[in-house]
């Protein structure tokens, strides 16, 4: 067939996935996907630090598996930054096309972010899936930008987090409500309330929180880093920070390892309260008979930073069609319903359960339990994926 000119210059004046072929636009061209997936085993490259998800995913793989035909295989990591510098060795090694070795990722934020700037990713395919039509793109915006970073179809959402505190309302009758309130508390108990060390994501998240109660050019984190900006953006973070810190555990000259030791030092009562981006996770660990059930999560009046994560599909995955059915079953109402369940797992759902049908609806109802969020609050945009790293170097430099 013969391409026109035109065609060629506009083909060559696309982004540089607008040329590759576009799957799962029709239900027929869904059913060839769904065909050529069956046999299909797909690496799926997933954060393993959780027992409830690990089994969540062996529930997941034994699905596509019976309904699908499509072997999944949880490849454990700690680290999806290990993945993106895999797939792009392989790319500098010349792999490409089917060759690579990571089918499916979960992930987000920077990951996303240095994967899509270095060409790393096959797509856009993610809006195409036939439940994508379910996920909720209005309420809840960062299903379709990452980070600040817009998705444009190579990824799709999974699940969604916000900065949610907990703590037993015996020793916290008022939960503090801001960044702010924190500080007062942490000058009131002097050597009980700390966060994960940075580069912990959930210290950094502690810390992005921080930045965006303090900083008087909020806007300006949703852009691209500057560093001619980043004195005057982060100047106030710093300022707070300082005035917290000989008030926080060991005086601020250490910090615990993850949210995980914290949570511990909270059960322990040698710390006051505990952060975590499960909004869940405290009526988890209730349920589970590891925290009293006059454990409160809460996050602030005026809202905490929340996102979305993800799964991707490398540009040099094999089993291409097979991520794609993982993906589309990772969205459906049944699947979705399981892991917010908080008995499996409890990660807040991606769909607008307004859109589904009575029967699926009837999938996300159960009453309240212990420990649960009683008012969400607004959730906060994420700093653009290109601070992070900035903000990480500052604070290491200024208390690592």
């Amino acid at each position: 067939m013969t391409v026109s000119l035109s065609r060629r210059r506009l083909l060559a004046s696309l982004p540089w996935w607008a040329s590759w072929p576009v799957w799962a636009q029709t239900p027929g061209d869904w059913g060839r996907i769904e065909q050529a997936a069956r046999g299909q085993t797909v690496y799926f490259n997933a954060w393993a630090g959780s027992e409830r998800i690990n089994a969540y995913l062996q529930w997941v793989a034994a699905e596509v598996q019976r309904q699908f035909g499509v072997r999944l295989e949880h490849v454990k990591i700690s680290d999806a930054a290990d993945v993106v510098r895999r797939v792009r060795a392989e790319k500098a090694a010349g792999r490409g096309g089917d060759a690579g070795t990571v089918d499916l990722v979960w992930i987000n934020g920077e990951n996303f972010a240095a994967m899509k700037r270095d060409g790393l990713l096959f797509g856009p395919w993610a809006e195409a899936l036939p439940h994508f039509a379910l996920v909720d793109v209005v309420g809840k915006p960062s299903t379709r930008s990452d980070f600040s970073v817009p998705t444009e179809g190579l990824e799709s959402p999974w699940g969604m987090a916000q900065l949610t505190f907990f703590a037993d309302s015996r020793r916290v009758p008022n939960p503090p409500q801001s960044m702010a309130e924190l500080l007062a508390l942490a000058q009131a108990q002097p050597g009980r309330v700390s966060y994960p060390r940075v580069p912990d994501f959930h210290g950094t998240t502690w810390v992005k929180q921080a930045l965006l109660e303090t900083t008087p050019d909020a806007a300006a984190l949703t852009r691209p880093f500057s560093a001619d900006l980043m004195a005057r953006v982060t100047a106030p973070l710093w300022q707070y920070l300082d005035a917290l810190h000989p008030h926080l555990w060991r005086r601020g000259r250490q910090f615990p390892l993850n949210a995980a030791a914290i949570r511990q030092m909270m059960a322990d009562g040698e710390l006051l309260l505990a952060l975590t981006f499960n909004p869940n996770e405290a009526a988890n660990e209730i349920a589970a008979q590891r925290l009293p059930a006059t454990v409160q999560s809460w996050q602030f009046a005026r809202g905490t930073i929340g996102n979305t994560h993800f799964v991707a599909i490398p540009f040099n995955a094999r089993a291409k069609a097979g991520a794609q059915v993982v993906a589309n079953f990772l969205l459906s109402p049944a699947a979705q319903a399981r892991k917010a369940d908080i008995r499996v797992w409890g990660d807040p759902t991606v769909l607008d359960i307004a859109r589904l049908s009575p029967a699926d609806r009837a999938l996300f109802t159960g009453a309240a339990q212990p420990g649960q969020v009683a008012q969400t609050a607004p959730t906060l945009p994420e700093p653009h994926a290109t601070w992070v790293d900035p903000i990480e170097k500052e604070w290491l430099r200024r208390y690592g």
